[in-house]
C-alpha cells in the first residue's frame, strides 16, 4: 500500500515540479534583457532569414508559452509576451521554435518519424486507458493487451519528442550566437531558459513511462492467476 501511495505521489509530483521550474525561470528570465534588445518576432525573422527560411512566417498567438511551429502551414506561432517581449527568455524560446523549423527544413530524421506518429499516438492516448482499464475489470486479458499496445505506442511518441526538443534547444542556442542575438556571456542564462522547458518533456516521458510499466506489470500478474 505503501509503495502505491508514493508511486501515486511521483508521478504527482515530478510535472508539477518541472511545470514550476519552467515558470519560475521564464519569469526571472523575461526581466532580463539580451545584448540586442530584439524582441521575440525579430529575433525569429533573423534567424529564419540567415539559413534562407524566407518562406516561414512569424504570428503572434494568444495564451502564455503557446509558442509552436506549425510544420504543415510553415508558421511559427509565439505567445503574445514572447512575440513583443525583449528578454533573455524571449529570445530564447523564440529561437528554440525556430530551431524546429530548421530541422524540418533539413529533414531531420526524428521530426519526422514524431510528426508521422501523431495520428496514431493521438488515438492511443484517448483510447488506451479504458481499453485497459475495461479490459482488468472484466478480466479480458486481449483487450487489456490491445490497450496497453495503444499506450505504448503514446509512450514512445513522448520519448521521441525528446531528441527532437533537446536538438531544437541546441540548434537555439548556436543560432543565438552566431547571428549576433545574443553574446557568448549571455549563453548561460539562456540555456537555463531552454534546459528548464526540457524538463517538462522529460518529466512527462518518465510519468508515462513509469504507467506503462505499471500495466505491464498488472497484466503479467492478471495472467498468472
Amino acid at each position: 500500500m505503501m509503495s502505491f501511495i508514493i508511486y501515486f505521489a511521483l508521478i504527482m509530483i515530478i510535472p508539477i515540479w518541472a511545470q514550476s521550474k519552467v515558470k519560475k525561470t521564464y519569469k526571472k528570465y523575461s526581466q532580463v534583457p539580451t545584448s540586442s534588445s530584439m524582441s521575440g518576432a525579430e529575433v525569429a525573422r533573423k534567424i529564419l532569414d540567415d539559413n534562407g527560411l524566407y518562406d516561414v512566417s512569424v504570428e503572434e498567438v494568444r495564451g502564455h508559452l503557446t509558442d509552436h511551429y506549425d510544420p504543415r502551414s510553415k508558421v511559427i506561432r509565439l505567445s503574445t509576451d514572447i512575440f513583443h517581449g525583449r528578454s533573455t527568455a524571449g529570445a530564447a524560446v523564440a529561437a528554440h521554435e525556430v530551431g524546429h523549423a530548421i530541422q524540418d527544413a533539413q529533414d531531420y530524421a526524428f521530426l519526422r518519424f514524431r510528426s508521422a506518429m501523431v495520428p496514431v499516438a493521438s488515438f492511443g492516448s484517448n483510447i488506451s486507458i479504458f481499453l485497459i482499464i475495461g479490459g482488468f475489470l472484466l478480466g479480458m486479458a486481449q483487450l487489456a493487451f490491445v490497450g496497453i499496445i495503444f499506450f505504448a505506442a503514446a509512450v514512445l511518441f513522448q520519448l521521441i519528442t525528446l531528441p527532437v526538443e533537446f536538438d531544437a534547444s541546441n540548434r537555439a542556442m548556436s543560432q543565438l550566437v552566431s547571428t549576433g542575438v545574443i553574446r557568448n556571456d549571455e549563453e548561460r542564462k539562456t540555456k537555463k531558459v531552454l534546459n528548464a522547458a526540457a524538463m517538462t518533456y522529460v518529466a512527462g516521458a518518465l510519468v508515462a513511462l513509469a504507467e506503462l510499466l505499471r500495466f505491464v506489470f498488472m497484466f503479467m500478474g492478471m495472467n498468472e492467476e
